[in-house]
Formats: structure tokens, sequence, C-alpha cells
């Protein structure tokens, strides 16, 4: 069993990986259910969620259990498979340069900016007028 932690946003992903057929779970539901109200497309979790499976061809070999917390469902999905990836590289180092060219070991670190006092927003601030 390998452990790993991956982080997107304010949201935190803990990440076990074994061997087995291939299944994810989320929370102790299937990521296809825990997920499905926020898809666009129900393909669009394979292409994200199953990504790093995808680019070292370990489809069907390593089931996961995965417990996230925090953040939104995008930071949530985008934390699991950061997760997974370095899961993958836990398992065994030639994994590790597959999913650096999928650009899946990079920790994505955007983060919504404080609002500054006196402004509206972050950034935003009162209109000037000049007359």
């Amino acid at each position: 069993m390998v452990h790993a932690i991956g982080r997107r946003k304010r949201a935190t992903a803990r990440v076990y990986l074994f061997e087995g057929e291939g299944t994810l779970v989320v929370n102790g539901r299937p990521a296809e259910e825990y997920f499905a109200p926020f898809l666009n497309a129900p393909d669009h979790l394979d292409k994200t969620l199953r990504q790093p499976f995808y680019a070292t061809q370990t489809v069907g070999k390593y089931d996961a259990r995965v417990q996230v917390a925090g953040g939104g469902y995008t930071g949530q999905l985008e934390a699991v498979r950061l997760g997974l990836a370095r899961a993958l590289v836990g398992v065994t180092e030639e994994y590790k340069l597959p999913l650096r060219q999928a650009g899946l070991l990079t920790r994505d670190a955007r983060e919504v900016e404080p609002k500054r006092y006196g402004r509206r927003k972050a950034r935003k601030r009162q209109q000037y007028s000049k007359r």
C-alpha cells in the first residue's frame, strides 16, 4: 500500500493506493457517484481522475481509497488527481517520467487572492471620477 497527498486550492486529498481491479473510492463512495452531480459529461471523470493511470498505462491494476476534504469539487477533483499521480510514483520510479511529461506531478499553486481593505474585492477599486 502506498500513501500520498494531493492539494489544490483549499482541497486536500489523502490517497491510499494498492493492487486491485481499478476501483476508486472517494469518501466511502465510488468516484463516479461522488463527483457525478458536478461533471459536465460522463467521460469527464475518465479524462481527469483516471489521467495518471492512462499516462502510466496502469488502468485496472490499482485500487485507490481517497479521503478528500475542503474546497469545492473542482479543487477536490484535481487534488485527487495529483495524489494519485504521486502515489503511482511511490509504487515505482519508472512512472515519474510519463507523469511529469503529462504535467501531472506539478502542484497548481494558484490560490484565491485575499480581499484588501478599502477595496471592493482583491483588486477591484472604487471607480475614479475626475468631475
